[in-house]
């Protein structure tokens, strides 16, 4: 419907708890799809409703072929609605994130690599998958900006986070 100007870190609103959807109707279906254009517009591999200004408890996110992320297997398009994560075990690890709110900058981030997300569709239909890789890596980044979570305050260490163009040659394909 329309693409809408991402909000950047330092942003009161990315820095506060998203509110729960509460009713399935037309406004959350013309929501998701301002979402969807402004993520398509920008290349993203995802974007939550509180980067388009919006304070509810809604991520989207899709990886098919991205020049921002060529080394990726697909990430299935996916409405999540009032989601719950659930990591499957302690494991973690590193990879280099990006974000629609951080623009020009990445950072070596740990995530689990493994976990369950539940929440609702678009209808208000029940999801409930088990991922792992990239796509668990994408889901964790979306929903942490619905707790007020930006990417750079989950750099273990600041020395792996920067401008794309100066870290280059130190950015390793994240695998999946």
């Amino acid at each position: 419907m329309a693409v809408r100007p991402v909000l950047k870190m330092g942003e009161p609103l990315l820095r506060q708890v998203a509110s729960p959807v509460e009713r399935f109707d037309a406004a959350l279906a013309e929501l998701v799809a301002d979402m969807d254009d402004t993520m398509r517009a920008l290349h993203g591999a995802g974007i939550a409703a509180p980067q388009i200004g919006v304070g509810r408890r809604v991520v989207i996110f899709e990886l098919k072929e991205n020049p921002r992320y060529p080394h990726i297997t697909p990430v299935p398009y996916t409405v999540l609605v009032n989601p719950r994560l659930t990591p499957l075990g302690a494991e973690q690890e590193e990879g280099w994130e990006g974000c629609l709110s951080v623009p020009g900058m990445r950072g070596l981030v740990p995530r689990f690599r493994r976990l369950r997300y539940q929440g609702f569709d678009l209808r208000g239909a029940p999801l409930d998958r088990t991922v792992e890789g990239f796509h668990a890596r994408v889901v964790q980044h979306e929903v942490d900006h619905l707790d007020g979570i930006l990417f750079p305050q989950r750099v273990a260490d600041l020395r792996n986070f920067g401008f794309e163009d100066a870290l280059a040659g130190q950015m390793t394909p994240m695998p999946d």
